[in-house]
């Protein structure tokens, strides 16, 4: 950490912590009290055995969380990266992280269903009720892929009253959001509850190049759940969601301006930035702003029938994803300022002006045609899967309760992607058929003709066991010993046309061939709890993650990149945690901490492939992980409260036969450290009326991160050689707040941090800029 950056973080301190008010009397009142569901039962939040940070109604509303990114950037140890189009969130949380088409290192659950598809996580967080963020290996209760941690989202219950809410916004974009939500009873037995969301926002990234905004968002969502309770003994919940995303997408930027393009001229203007992922001079520049479209559904059906000695739950869903993307291929620059530009007359075979690009398939074009283009994209992802679970749960009313459960996953997945030449025509969406009027490549008889396409069909089935055993040796003693089997097959079919196989795969790479793989762990779990007084708990806990690998696209294996081949490894992750929770103060003071420490197998870590346009993992044999976090709240007055949390991961890259040179390194994607402090105060200016002025503070602070193994890629530097450096973001939020309404002024990253959010050899994503708005919210 350098002394300038210290001395700004220091300087900020204060701010945060200072409302500008005299001190007041000390609080009276305590700290809300919290109940958690995320070990799958009813507890209380200060005593449960784990890792938690828990956000209820009053603190989503406080700190104004909206979108998945807003309660991640408040837990500690836990990161997000927004990048390229919608269904790309990026998910890292005590240093197992997620890169591009992998699974998500956290499985995530709305009101009891599983999450089933990790590009449905990037939603609107309309009327929810809690949000718990579980952290260490939950593989023994959530299976496959909370290998890092699971998250609970829980949303607004039906109410036997009728009850409404609306909610208006505008930001600096310029955009507007309108927010409703409506619940009551329809009868004595069946209760509803529906939500509904529109934002629009013009954006707030500038492209140089169109001058227009690189980031315009629109979104569309809604959710409607029905509670059917025929008898005291058995309930039903049923929900639909839909969501509606319209952005852009591709809009990279590439840290380097050498090279204008072959055969032309230029001078480099922003020096050898070629590899700096600190480097946010370079503005965007595409010359095709694109489409980032998604359509997610889900329909659940959750039953809980209640016996003598426990409750029997099924779970079924249904969901389904669609999504396109479009917008300029690599290097994401328009000519003549791309090197990666074609030259006309296209030429013959046998010979080739393109720097990356096969062209053993180009016809002789005629001479009239010679220009300079360069090339634009679509990538096209088609997910269905189905769910089911059966699980019994025996009541918590003695000193031994029990669970045991089953679980069925069945998916069917469909990705196209390829590259087109960029005839000025914008660019075409290309899903299941390939841009070509007789079958074959650089068809010019088609504006932009498709250059190279690659498609994948996968039929994948898992399944999963589990079962928990607790018992409570006394009142200050207990244990739980949970495990869980999972088996996940995966069978991925080519379905590129024979026309576009390139001719260096020919042999290797066959339409309708079929690769089909097994991947299964045990992953059991103990915890031991302590409890010296009503007011500590200590506890330590041995668990196991394990996520499924996976399959690359067909045939990349063969570009021969170190460390990527057709499919990527499943990861393993065996992790020791102990921690200390407080309440203080009568209890108006929590102090928590854990230690932990883990090995991993099969790190991923995201390499694209020029030639191919394809996007790959390669993995990691053996990493580790070790960490400290620490989290304080306090309550310094009924309207006054604080808290600060920290927490560091130190991660070296152990053993890799691949790549050898990378051993001792740092594991990519993960922060060595995170930082928060937030402050909010309530003052009271009318009682009566109960009207309240509010104003709240959060800054976070993002410690150093290395992107890339090593130099497991062409690059003048290793990607471990040059780490992002940290970077400070605040948010505040000041308002009026009465009974029934609240006004409130807003602003996030308010002191316009400039930082890449993400890294990617060659190109970088810029994080967001400043943005301001105001809300206003009334309940009925």
């Amino acid at each position: 950490m350098d002394i300038r950056r210290c001395s700004r973080t220091v300087a900020r301190i204060p701010l945060l912590l200072s409302p500008l008010i005299a001190f007041p009397a000390l609080a009276q009142q305590e700290l809300e009290e919290i109940v958690v569901t995320a070990r799958l039962r009813t507890e209380n939040y200060a005593t449960t055995p784990a890792a938690i940070k828990a956000f209820t109604a009053g603190e989503i509303q406080a700190a104004g969380i909206d979108r998945v990114h807003d309660f991640i950037q408040l837990t500690p140890n836990m990161t997000v990266v927004q990048t390229q189009n919608p269904g790309n969130t990026f998910i890292t949380i005590r240093g197992i992280s997620q890169a591009r088409n992998s699974d998500m290192p956290v499985a995530v659950v709305v009101d009891g269903v599983l999450m089933t598809n990790p590009a449905e996580f990037n939603q609107e967080l309309n009327d929810i009720q809690q949000i718990e963020v579980l952290k260490g290996p939950q593989g023994a209760l959530y299976g496959r892929n909370a290998i890092g941690g699971a998250i609970n989202i829980v949303t607004k219950p039906a109410t036997d009253q009728f009850e409404a809410k609306i909610r208006a916004g505008l930001d600096d974009g310029p955009g507007w959001l309108a927010q409703g939500n409506v619940s009551g009873p329809i009868g004595d037995k069946l209760k509803y509850r529906a939500a509904l969301s529109y934002s629009d926002t013009d954006g707030f990234l500038q492209n140089t190049y169109l001058n227009d905004k690189a980031d315009p968002y629109k979104d569309f969502s809604g959710r409607v759940r029905f509670t059917w309770d025929p008898s005291d003994k058995v309930s039903g919940d049923f929900r639909y969601s839909a969501s509606h995303i319209e952005t852009t997408a591709l809009y990279f930027v590439i840290n380097n301006d050498y090279g204008l393009g072959p055969g032309l001229t230029g001078v480099n203007v922003s020096g050898n930035q070629y590899n700096n992922p600190n480097y946010t001079g370079v503005p965007i520049r595409v010359n095709n702003p694109g489409e980032g479209i998604k359509n997610a559904d889900q329909l659940s059906m959750k039953w809980d029938i209640k016996g003598d000695h426990g409750t029997f739950t099924s779970i079924t869903s249904y969901d389904a994803l669609d999504e396109i993307l479009t917008g300029d291929a690599f290097d994401f620059r328009p000519p003549p300022q791309s090197f990666n530009v074609l030259i006309g007359p296209f030429i013959a075979p046998g010979s080739c002006a393109v720097a990356f690009y096969s062209c053993a398939t180009v016809p002789l074009v005629d001479q009239q045609r010679a220009t300079v283009t360069d090339w634009n994209q679509s990538q096209y992802l088609n997910v269905r899967t189905t769910s089911q679970e059966f699980r019994y749960a025996s009541d918590m009313s003695g000193k031994f309760n029990w669970l045991a459960g089953v679980y069925l996953l069945g998916t069917t997945r469909y990705i196209s992607t390829g590259n087109m030449v960029d005839t000025g025509s914008g660019v075409s969406r290309v899903y299941r058929t390939p841009r070509t009027s007789d079958g074959n490549p650089a068809d010019f008889a088609v504006p932009n003709p498709q250059w190279t396409y690659l498609a994948d069909g996968q039929d994948n089935f898992a399944w999963a066991a589990f079962g928990s055993l607790s018992y409570n040796f006394t009142d200050q003693w207990d244990a739980t010993f949970s495990a869980r089997y999972d088996e996940d097959t995966r069978k991925q079919t080519t379905l590129t046309p024979a026309s576009f196989i390139p001719a260096s795969l020919a042999g290797d790479l066959v339409t309708g061939q079929e690769r089909k793989k097994t991947w299964d762990a045990m992953q059991p779990k103990l915890t031991v709890r302590w409890r010296p007084s009503d007011k500590v708990t200590l506890y330590g806990d041995l668990s196991r993650g394990f996520r499924s690998g996976g399959f690359n696209q067909s045939g990349v294996a063969l570009a021969g990149v170190a460390g990527v081949k057709d499919t990527f490894d499943q990861q393993i992750a065996d992790t020791l945690e102990f921690g200390v929770k407080t309440q203080l103060n009568n209890n108006r003071i929590s102090l928590n901490a854990a230690v932990f420490d883990t090995d991993l197998t099969g790190a991923y870590y995201f390499i694209f492939l020029v030639q191919s346009s394809t996007q790959n993992l390669g993995s990691i044999d053996k990493s580790h992980y070790k960490g400290v976090e620490v989290e304080l709240n306090a309550l310094l007055t009924d309207n006054w409260n604080v808290n600060f949390a920290y927490a560091v991961t130190d991660s070296t890259i152990k053993a890799d036969a691949e790549v050898p040179n990378i051993v001792g390194t740092k594991v990519p994607l993960v922060p060595d450290y995170t930082m928060n402090i937030g402050t909010s105060w309530t003052k009271p200016l009318n009682r009566k009326s109960n009207t309240s002025f509010v104003v709240r503070g959060d800054w976070r602070r993002v410690g150093k991160t290395w992107w890339g193994p090593g130099d497991v890629t062409v690059s003048p530097l290793p990607w471990d050689q040059i780490p992002r450096d940290p970077y400070d973001v605040l948010d505040v939020r000041v308002g009026l707040q009465g009974k029934d309404w609240e006004f409130t002024i807003w602003g996030k990253n308010v002191q316009d941090e400039k930082y890449n959010d993400e890294f990617s050899y060659p190109f970088v994503w810029k994080a967001e800029p400043a943005r301001w708005g105001v809300q206003y919210t009334k309940s009925f």
